[in-house]
């Protein structure tokens, strides 16, 4: 296992400026140096010449509940280092484990696990866990989407600090609907924590998502699906996160949540400084078609899609690397605005900046290099390699 790894001759994105040709240096888990020539001494190279290979900084998934078998409502170490150990082959190097609407003592458990993971030494060369995304139970019954509606509960903040204290303080964003009671103060409270207050599962007007953001919210989950749409007599949900710049948007860029036009409504409004890509993954992703458990609810998975028995989406099966080459087909955003909806305004909003989510000398290094189709070629977390498939772009 390398300590030292020097990229050369590859397009690096930093965190300042786009180098056509340059070299990044590893050690100790830490970008140390980033050059225009080649550095020297390393354990490891790897040498983008004749190659068309770009080196952008990990993606950072804030909305995932499962991959390849495991879940987060699993509750168990296995799942949380399961998922941890899958997600660099599609360049994400560090998540927000996503809880769902349950029992509370289910919540209980799966809070409790994620903070007792995040507390022991993450596996190396696996993503890392952020904190966690606590998606419901404070969400509205009649935008329930795959969440079960007997577990929907109105917004209790005793009931949050007592899942935040289990956690290890380590909840970072919560979904909630703003139009239930309660939700204006909710949002006051966890706002004041510094963790992030999410608009999604509503049926808000826009008067009340503009009194949601009054009160500290800055984030709206997988937008249009489960929310009020956009009416020329009341814009609701969809319009409100158009027009409040202080707003972050979360998009499932698969093509089944969302068609592509609606895609390009929301990046000519939102643009790259207000787009995170996510996937909202259940447990089906890397694994093949067949019948599957989402919070005691089973899951059909054929081809792209992953659907209740009554046909509502369930989550996805969708990678970030495929989030991103649709983004590209979609929008044909630059390289530099790639890194900003899949890493940098991720790190932003969770507040890990000053790590993750740009290329630059002191951080992190959680890397992945692309092609020019914007597929993964390796990816590195904390400067340990993760995932290879240079011999299959040979």
């Amino acid at each position: 296992m390398a300590e030292s790894i020097e990229f050369t001759n590859v397009t690096i994105v930093t965190e300042t400026e786009t180098l056509e040709s340059g070299c990044v240096y590893v050690k100790d888990g830490k970008i140390t140096e980033i050059a225009r020539e080649p550095i020297g001494g390393a354990e490891l190279t790897v040498d983008g010449k004749g190659k068309q290979w770009t080196l952008v900084p990990g993606f950072i998934d804030v909305h995932i509940h499962g991959a390849n078998g495991h879940d987060v409502m699993d509750a168990s170490k296995e799942a949380v280092a399961g998922m941890a150990a899958v997600l660099p082959k599609e360049g994400t190097t560090s998540f927000l484990a996503t809880t769902m609407t349950q029992s509370d003592e289910q919540i209980t458990k799966a809070v409790k696990n994620v903070g007792d993971y995040m507390a022991e030494k993450q596996d190396e060369g696996r993503a890392e866990v952020l904190g966690i995304h606590l998606e419901g139970p404070f969400i509205s019954k009649h935008k329930a989407g795959a969440q079960p509606v007997d577990h929907i509960a109105l917004p209790s903040i005793d009931r949050f600090d007592q899942w935040h204290q289990l956690s290890g303080e380590n909840i970072r964003l919560v979904t909630l609907a703003p139009e239930v009671d309660g939700a204006l103060d909710f949002i006051k409270h966890v706002t004041a924590k510094g963790i992030v207050a999410s608009i999604g599962h509503t049926e808000a007007t826009f008067d009340q998502v503009t009194e949601a953001v009054q009160a500290g919210a800055r984030h709206v989950t997988h937008l249009y699906n489960q929310m009020s749409g956009m009416h020329h007599r009341e814009p609701g949900v969809v319009g409100a996160a158009f027009l409040h710049e202080k707003l972050m948007i979360e998009m499932i860029v698969d093509h089944i949540h969302s068609r592509p036009e609606s895609i390009q409504l929301a990046y000519y409004h939102t643009q790259a400084d207000r787009t995170i890509l996510i996937t909202d993954a259940m447990r089906a992703k890397c694994l093949p078609e067949g019948a599957y458990d989402l919070g005691g609810q089973q899951v059909h998975v054929k081809g792209k899609e992953a659907r209740l028995s009554d046909g509502t989406l369930a989550g996805s099966i969708l990678t970030l690397e495929e989030a991103a080459a649709h983004m590209k087909q979609d929008t044909n955003l630059s390289i530099e605005d790639l890194v900003s909806i899949t890493s940098t305004n991720a790190a932003r909003q969770l507040g890990v900046d000053d790590q993750k989510g740009s290329i630059a000398e002191g951080k992190d290094a959680d890397l992945v290099i692309l092609d020019e189709d914007f597929r993964v070629v390796m990816t590195v977390c904390r400067g340990i390699l993760a995932h290879d498939r240079r011999e299959d772009q040979a």
